[in-house]
């Protein structure tokens, strides 16, 4: 019997070698932690919040996931999930944009990059937004901007607090031109109002939160929360390094880094998001 890395093989009836697939370990199983390189077990870091267990490097967290991490049993509801985009300018890079997001549509599970509602987080109402950045990026096009201005406006009318997390390593969309950039305005003229009736805005920031999504809404919460080590800014540290031709401070554009600068308010880990903001509620109402 000779092994190998695919297969091994047994002999017939005639006495010829039949290969025989060797049993190894299911794809998936493990993952390999991008902080302190350990091999760990993917179930193991699902039931640690999506975090590692050997270096607490916080892992993409999926919008449903984030959601039930965040809110009290079976308290949120999605609202506007019949707003959807379209193609205003028959764009097509490497494939037409209709399609594309019919394509992010099929792998997310998402019909965009943005969900927003209503839930309670340890018994408080409030409203809620998020940016996913496994569709195209958590890029703002016209839908994103449209459900967080409609949602900032409701949460005006209710007099509730708003929490968005962003989880956007895109800015403005591309594929829609002007009519997305438009929405970093929009976005935030709907804040302004919304500060001016005295609500309360706790911005969360996780990795990556870049471009236009940071350059606006992002940056201007009355609190602002970091995840540990995310990656926060406008342009990726490549381009500004290339752009200002220095070598930049170490953690350039971190988290910690940015707290240190009086960007960031408070940096806390996944475990402690949800008491945090529940206090900073209401401590601040």
């Amino acid at each position: 019997m000779s092994t190998g890395s695919e297969t091994v093989s047994s002999e017939t009836a005639d006495g010829s070698p039949q290969p025989r697939k060797k049993r190894g370990v299911p794809e998936g199983l493990w993952l390999r932690c991008p902080s302190c390189s350990a091999t760990i077990f993917r179930k193991q870091v699902e039931k640690n919040l999506r975090m590692c267990p050997e270096c607490n490097h916080h892992f993409y967290v999926p919008a449903q996931v984030r959601i039930e991490q965040l809110f009290d049993q079976d308290s949120f509801e999605e609202w506007y999930t019949e707003i959807t985009s379209v193609d205003p300018l028959g764009f097509v890079d490497k494939k037409p944009y209709k399609d594309r997001l019919a394509a992010e549509q099929n792998k997310t599970g998402l019909m965009e990059a943005c969900i927003v509602g209503k839930g309670y987080m340890r018994g408080r109402p409030l409203i809620f937004g998020l940016t996913d950045s496994a569709f195209i990026m958590g890029s703002m096009g016209s839908v994103v901007g449209e459900k967080l201005t409609r949602a900032i406006e409701e949460a005006t009318r209710q007099k509730l607090p708003i929490i968005i997390v962003s989880g956007s390593g895109g800015g403005a969309r591309m594929h829609e031109g002007i009519l997305s950039l438009m929405q970093m305005g929009k976005v935030s003229a709907a804040l302004g109002r919304y500060h001016d009736a005295g609500g309360l805005y706790i911005s969360i920031l996780t990795d990556p939160t870049m471009g236009g999504v940071a350059a606006s809404f992002a940056s201007l919460g009355d609190v602002v929360i970091a995840e540990p080590k995310a990656l926060i800014g406008f342009a990726g540290p490549r381009v500004v390094k290339a752009t200002v031709h220095a070598e930049l401070p170490d953690g350039f554009q971190t988290s910690e880094f940015l707290l240190e600068h009086g960007f960031v308010d408070r940096i806390v880990e996944r475990p402690n998001l949800r008491s945090e903001v529940a206090r900073i509620i209401d401590y601040c109402t």
